[in-house]
Formats: structure tokens, sequence, C-alpha cells
């Protein structure tokens, strides 16, 4: 008889997991993940917002079982199951904030864990590689069922939308998961969704809008979000601490040695709260529709703006940050429906106002330690600029 372990979850009650999936959960690697918190610093705003990227991966596997079940699929199906469950493998502490901040996304360093130490040796075991795996996590794999793992509707997404509302205790991001697994099915090899689903899908994208709305861009989470990254990146830059040890740390153990050598005072103010407070809030819909890309995508460029701004308003290199997050492609939705031509993007609404959408998420703020006051129209012509 096949031994195998449940697991008590509070999202969905009973977790199975079979010898292989146990095998990897014991590796010191896969135990690292208890002490990653989800959501980085939102418990300073949600307190019950401490769950972690250890029970989030459980539940990611326990939907690719669900799924590779619904699709008779679940015997032959377990490189996704393991890819699944290894997904967040090389997440950095603290969430997103560090990839934000210029150093690689999680994705890529998951090939440090999956092919040295006890991790690597469990799947060579298993006949399931860090070769077999990669393509999977990384979104690379030519695999009819590998959107199960990444994909615009993968099972990643549906746990973390589903525990982070949960968890933080808002109704934002309630997504009929029932429905849209029994939904599933197989295609020309690959997966689809049939039309009953539809629904179900859509309110998966708003459920994502709006968590991105009132969760992941909360203003006193980018806050912290935005100090964070400034004390790492100038950690880094002083050769106290190497982006490598970073991105193998815990929560806690990168706040301790972050706190041990700071010349910011970045560090105990996060740890006591005191953020930075808004000097300026924008909407995105109340801004050009043309805004530059830079502030989310080239961390040394905002850095340069952010100091040039602090000096120009008589703060300190380390007092004032510049937010302005963005994810474009927050609602793109590629899977193909039964029966229908097109795929589900033709079929529901969202997509066409996706643009829009994605700009009334967005907020451009200026954070500052000490009051002063920011000149609403400067900071518009810097996003609006290429090169500031």
């Amino acid at each position: 008889m096949t031994q195998f372990e449940v697991v008590r979850d509070p999202l969905w009650n009973n977790i199975r997991l079979e010898p292989e999936a146990l095998a990897v959960v014991d590796t010191p690697a896969f135990q690292r993940l208890r002490y990653v918190r989800q959501l980085g610093h939102a418990f300073l705003v949600y307190p019950g917002a401490t769950h972690t990227r250890f029970e989030h991966a459980l539940g990611t596997y326990h939907l690719a079982r669900r799924v590779l079940a619904q699709l008779d699929a679940l015997e032959e199906g377990l490189p996704l199951r393991l890819a699944a469950l290894l997904h967040d493998i090389g997440h950095y502490p603290f969430s997103h904030a560090l990839e934000e901040a210029g150093l690689p996304h999680h994705e890529d360093l998951a090939a440090r864990h999956l092919t040295t130490g006890p991790l690597a040796d469990v799947l060579e075991g298993l006949g399931v590689p860090a070769s077999r795996l990669l393509p999977l996590i990384q979104g690379t794999s030519p695999a009819p069922l590998a959107g199960i793992v990444a994909g615009s509707l993968d099972v990643d997404k549906l746990d973390y939308l589903s525990r982070d509302a949960t968890m933080c205790g808002v109704p934002y991001g309630v997504i009929d998961v029932d429905r849209l697994l029994t939904s599933l099915t197989l295609t020309d090899g690959q997966v689809a969704l049939h039309a009953k689903g539809l629904a179900a899908l859509e309110s998966l994208l708003f459920a994502k809008y709006q968590m991105y709305r009132n969760v992941y861009w909360h203003h006193a989470v980018r806050s912290a979000t935005a100090m964070f990254k400034r004390l790492v990146r100038r950690t880094i830059a002083a050769g106290r601490m190497s982006a490598e040890t970073v991105a193998v740390a815990t929560d806690d153990g990168l706040t301790h040695e972050l706190a041990q050598h700071d010349t910011t005072g970045l560090a105990a103010a996060l740890r006591e709260r005191r953020l930075a407070k808004r000097a300026l809030d924008i909407a995105g819909t109340d801004l050009p529709a043309e805004t530059a890309t830079w502030p989310a995508t080239d961390p040394d460029l905002l850095q340069q703006v952010e100091e040039r701004l602090a000096r120009d308003v008589g703060l300190g290199p380390d007092e004032l940050f510049l937010d302005f997050p963005s994810k474009p492609g927050m609602l793109d939705v590629t899977i193909p429906v039964v029966g229908r031509s097109g795929g589900a993007a033709q079929h529901i609404g969202l997509p066409r106002v996706a643009a829009e959408l994605h700009r009334s998420a967005q907020r451009l703020r200026v954070f500052v330690m000490r009051p002063v006051n920011i000149p609403a129209k400067k900071i518009i012509d810097l996003v609006t600029a290429p090169n500031p």
C-alpha cells in the first residue's frame, strides 16, 4: 500500500502528500520556505498576512493534483506535481521586492536549489531531475499540460489569490475554484476551458485586479517595500552582503543581517513601523495615457531620480521614495475555449478593458520620511519622460 501523509490546511482543508512529495518537502531547501512570508511587508497592514511560501507551495501541489485527476493524467503527472510543489523554491525573502530592486527573478534562481544539495539528490532518485522541472517552473516547457504550472490559468494563481485574500481578511480574492477546475479539459493536446467556466475565469481576473489595487499595492505596503528595497540595495552596494546570500536568506535572517550594519536608519524604521508617508498620491487614471516604464523596470535609474528629488526638496538621500508599480499583463489570459473559436480573451469582457483597469489599479506616489512639499507637475513630467 502506498504511504501518504495528510496536512491540514486552512484553505483546502486536507492536502494529501504522496511519498515523492514528502521526500521533497523534507529537504532543507524546501523547509526554508516555512520562513519566507508570502506577502512580504503586507503584515504591517493586514496582521493576518503572515502565511508563508511553504503552505502556498503545498496548496499549489494540491490544486495541481486535483487538475491532473480531473484530466485523468494523475498517474503520468509526477513532473507536473513536483514542478507545482517547487515553483517558488528560488523565492527571495519578502515577496517580490528584491526582484523590483534589480535582483534576478526567482524562477531563474530555482536551478541553484534543484541542481545541488539534498533536493537535487532526491529529484534524481525520483527520476525527475532539474532538467525536466526547470522548463515547467520557468514557463518555457512545450509540454501539453505545462500551463497548469505556469500559464494564464495556473494553479499558482488559484492558490495565492484565494490564500492571500483569506489570510488578509478581505473579500476581494474570492474565486470559484471548484467551477474552474471542473471546467478544465484537454483539447488538441492542450488544456482548455469549457464555456461554462468563463464566468468563473472572469471573476478570477477581476479578483486579481482587486487584490493588486487593495492589497499588493496598498500605500503602506508599497511604502515599506520601497524602504526595504533601498535598504537592501545600500547593503549590497557597500559589500556587506552579496546578492547570492540575500537570495537564500529567510525573512527573519535577512532582517537581522540588515540591522547589524545599517547606516540608513531604514532597518530600525521598518522594525518599528515608522513608515515613509505619502507626500504625493495620484491615481493612474489621472495621469497621461503614455507614461514611462523606467520607474518599475529600471531600479538604478529610479534610485538616481529619487536621490536627485531628495536633494531638491532638502531631504537626505534615503528619505524619499518614488513608487509607480506596474504589471501590464495582470489580466492576460490565453487559454482556449472548448467549442468556440478563439481563446477565452475573446469571450469575456475584462481583457478588452485590461489597459484601463491596470491604470485604475496604479498609483503614482512619493513617500517621504519627513514632511516636505512635492510639486505634482514635476513628478508627472518625470514619469512621462523616457529619460528623466
